[in-house]
């Protein structure tokens, strides 16, 4: 449906695309490696297991961010004879067995809490975790700003979720420095193991969100009804385009499939038609670089006289539904 301009401009795209979200996973990985080395060194010297729950969090990192590196390199893969929508739902399935590890090692965490509850541990070196902490927001901040604008430039789902969670990383690392304060200077050993609980929470609140992003996009689940109503008023908007139905979406790793069935005037040629349908696609593109779009033409009033008919044969004597009872 699209011309050779537009075909070269959505390649452009998408070569633009691979490189950024490529670039976001390589920085992840790196920023995660960082992180393990400077908080491994942090719970040898201090003993406390907040700070254990931010190594074993930056673990986490380190494995989501590698996994999503492999997702998003096989989800770019163009697509191929046995895999004519792409290889796009790789992304899918790397965040399901994320979620999975993410669940484990958050029950592990909160294991190691509810131990320390009972034998209680002194933190110490505090100096030397609220160091490492504040090292780990900074990193971090860096990090989620090139995530950020890897988001706003390619749309990435996948860069955008690993993004939120770095996010939630810099407030986990504050939340440590606070018990690291509490519990060494005001002498409340217990808030160590407190604060460990309440971190273990998060993470297994940030697995349901990994887990729900990953059934969605392998259940094909529609986007929301905004998008869909913004898609409609796109087609619509065309002045020779009389209606529209059958609005179809779904999401699969960096690329969106739209299709529709679009109404015209019956009147007009089969050349017409495609001319139009080209337009419509054109147009989408601009507002959604990275959509496939497949469009069915239709004589204007064809859905009416379908629902007519089965209407009259519904009716019509021996039918069962007509019969029933």
């Amino acid at each position: 449906m699209v011309n050779n301009a537009q075909k070269m401009k959505m390649q452009n795209h998408r070569q633009r695309t691979a490189q950024l979200m490529q670039r976001a996973g390589y920085a992840a990985v790196a920023a995660a490696l960082i992180l393990i080395a400077a908080k491994l060194s942090a719970w040898a010297y201090t003993g406390s297991v907040s700070v254990l729950t931010t190594l074993v969090d930056s673990l986490l990192d380190a494995g989501a961010s590698l996994l999503n590196l492999l997702a998003i390199r096989h989800a770019l893969t163009p697509a191929d004879n046995e895999h004519r929508f792409g290889h796009g739902k790789a992304e899918g399935l790397a965040a399901l067995a994320q979620a999975a590890f993410i669940f484990g090692s958050a029950i592990f965490l909160m294991l190691q809490a509810g131990e320390r509850f009972s034998n209680q541990h002194i933190v110490e070196n505090s100096s030397v975790g609220i160091g490492v902490m504040i090292f780990s927001i900074l990193t971090t901040f860096v990090l989620t700003r090139y995530q950020h604008y890897v988001v706003k430039e390619t749309g990435s789902v996948a860069i955008q979720a690993d993004a939120l969670h770095y996010v939630g990383d810099m407030i986990v690392n504050g939340v440590v420095i606070l018990a690291l304060v509490l519990g060494f200077y005001f002498d409340l050993p217990w808030i160590d193991p407190v604060f460990a609980l309440a971190i273990s929470l998060y993470i297994l609140t940030y697995a349901w969100g990994v887990l729900k992003k990953a059934l969605d996009m392998l259940m094909d689940r529609e986007l929301d009804d905004g998008e869909r109503a913004r898609i409609e008023n796109l087609i619509l908007a065309h002045e020779e385009v009389l209606g529209v139905h059958d609005i179809r979406t779904r999401i699969s790793g960096p690329d969106l499939f739209i299709q529709f069935h679009m109404e015209l005037d019956g009147a007009i040629s089969l050349a017409q038609s495609y001319d139009i349908a080209e337009e419509v696609d054109r147009e989408i593109c601009q507002i959604y670089p990275h959509a496939e779009i497949i469009v069915l033409q239709e004589p204007y009033g064809i859905e009416v006289q379908k629902t007519i008919l089965k209407k009259k044969k519904s009716a019509e004597p021996g039918d069962e539904t007509a019969n029933a009872g």
